[in-house]
Order: C-alpha cells, then sequence, then structure tokens
C-alpha cells in the first residue's frame, strides 16, 4: 500500500448454505464490480446500524432470491485488498451457517451480483473464487461440511 493512501474498513456478513444433495450455494460478481466474474457466498456488507443476522438475510434475499434461517456464526475472517483507486480495503468477514431456505432461487437484476449457482463442493476450486470463500469452506478449522 502506498504511503499515505485512504484506508476503509469494512463489516460483512455471508452464508454457506448447503442443499440436500450437499451442494454449495455461490454468487458471481456482476460486470460492474472490481472482482467482476469472481464466485463467493451470497451475502454482503452491513447497512450503519444493521445486525449481522438481518444483513445477511436482506443480502440473501437480494442476491438469490431465497428466504434464510441464519444458523450458528461458522467462522470471522480478515483480510485486506487495493482497490484500482489505491484505497486499501480491510473487510471483516462474518460467515454463518444458513439453518433452512426458502423460495425460489433467482439471479439477482441490475444488482452486484449477476448469476447464482449450487456447485458441487468438490467442484468449487475450479471456478474462480474469491480467496475467503476457500477459508471460510476448506479452512483447517473448518470441519462442518460432509
Amino acid at each position: 500500500m502506498p504511503e499515505g493512501a485512504e484506508r476503509r474498513q469494512r463489516v460483512a456478513a455471508y452464508g454457506v448454505c448447503i442443499d440436500a444433495s450437499g451442494r454449495v450455494l455461490l454468487a458471481r460478481a456482476a460486470l460492474s464490480l472490481t472482482i467482476a466474474g469472481r464466485w463467493f457466498l451470497p451475502g454482503g456488507g452491513l447497512d450503519h446500524g444493521e445486525s449481522p443476522v438481518a444483513g445477511l438475510e436482506r443480502e440473501f434475499e437480494e442476491e438469490t432470491g431465497l428466504t434464510v434461517v441464519v444458523g450458528k456464526l461458522r467462522r470471522v475472517l480478515s483480510d485486506t485488498m487495493t482497490l484500482p483507486s489505491q484505497v486499501s480495503l480491510h473487510t471483516i468477514r462474518l460467515i454463518y451457517d444458513i439453518a433452512s431456505f426458502a423460495g425460489e432461487l433467482r439471479a439477482e437484476v441490475g444488482g452486484s451480483t449477476d448469476a447464482v449457482r449450487w456447485v458441487p463442493r468438490d467442484q468449487v476450486r475450479e471456478l474462480p473464487i474469491m480467496p475467503y470463500v476457500d477459508e471460510a469452506l476448506f479452512g483447517a478449522e473448518d470441519l462442518s461440511l460432509p
């Protein structure tokens, strides 16, 4: 990071949603984002004053069309990246299990994602995923996925 560069911090909540076949639900970043085409867990940044669970429920519905019941907190992750604007962004990611879901899966229109897909766990790493997804799903401390 260049000396004197602007620094920002972001808190976000994401959900690990697994269907009856053991597939993981992923969303793809829209072309308008600096991470366009990368796959990540449904979720996103919290609004000012919003609880992590309420934010995750909101983001899930926006990105996937599904209503969810948020389960236990799975992990807390922290990462930094330098944006194209040279801003250093530090993101604290709260990763929750999704206890249940209902509704019809659909892609977001005109938002931060442009596709959603159920992906077999053994194929997740074949996609261009965000690094935190690998850590959230396959990290050494995570033994909860089959």
